[in-house]
């Protein structure tokens, strides 16, 4: 039975403990010493703990001095209205989205029964990545009627976010029908582009968008990075 290497436990419950707000940004963490007693380890094993969360950009460092808080998970309300940009800027975050690809392409009879469109009709295919504060926080795949919505992807291309772009294409509102979360695994790709590790706990939402008339504008899925952001789910 494979188990969890000390270093990346410790590493887990200080990102824990910095999420519920027991240490600020620039609070001090407690000492090598304090936390290898802590813990019951030595503390070469808390200097590798410490060195992960700094290249998370959590922590620094400062010699002599110890380490400091850099930065708490972004909090993301889960509600009937999910809106990127001003999510953030309610949690006081400066927030940056970039378009990585947009595809016309065929719908999947999945796709087409989530979309209440005819199998095979035209979808658009989104996918970004959502920055705060310039750091990567999320990756997201979503997909919208096309022949519902002529002319969105040009919306889209413009980089003003979903809301701007479904509103330039007539939809002046949308709700959130239905949020699901799971946790997973960063896969190479996704590492890569969240500047995570490889393996590192992402927190999943599937979710299906609707406009006030009850009909599908999109289905989406969003992968976040787990020490980036805490979920939270309003009514």
């Amino acid at each position: 039975m494979r188990k969890t290497p000390l270093w990346t436990a410790i590493a887990r419950a200080l990102r824990e403990e910095i999420a519920e707000g027991r240490y600020a940004p620039g609070d001090k963490l407690p000492t090598e010493a304090q936390l290898s007693e802590r813990h019951g380890v030595n503390r070469h094993t808390v200097r590798h703990a410490i060195a992960a969360l700094v290249d998370e950009g959590v922590v620094r460092t400062r010699r002599g001095a110890g380490a400091f808080v850099t930065a708490r998970p972004a909090e993301y309300p889960l509600g009937r209205r999910v809106r990127f940009t001003e999510n953030l800027r309610r949690a006081g975050r400066l927030p940056g989205r970039e378009v990585l690809s947009l595809e016309r392409r065929a719908a999947t009879s999945a796709e087409a029964g989530l979309l209440a469109v005819a199998p095979g009709a035209t979808i658009l295919a989104s996918h970004g990545r959502s920055l705060a504060d310039g750091r990567p926080m999320s990756l997201s795949e979503s997909i919208y009627p096309l022949q519902r919505l002529p002319g969105l992807a040009e919306a889209l291309a413009e980089g003003q976010g979903v809301t701007h772009a479904l509103r330039a294409v007539g939809v002046a509102d949308y709700t959130r029908a239905s949020t699901r979360v799971s946790a997973v695994l960063a896969t190479a790709t996704q590492a890569l582009m969240l500047e995570v590790a490889e393996g590192a706990p992402l927190l999943k939402t599937t979710s299906l968008n609707v406009d006030p008339d009850g009909v599908p504008v999109e289905f989406g899925r969003t992968w976040f990075a787990g020490d980036r952001i805490t979920l939270t789910l309003e009514d």
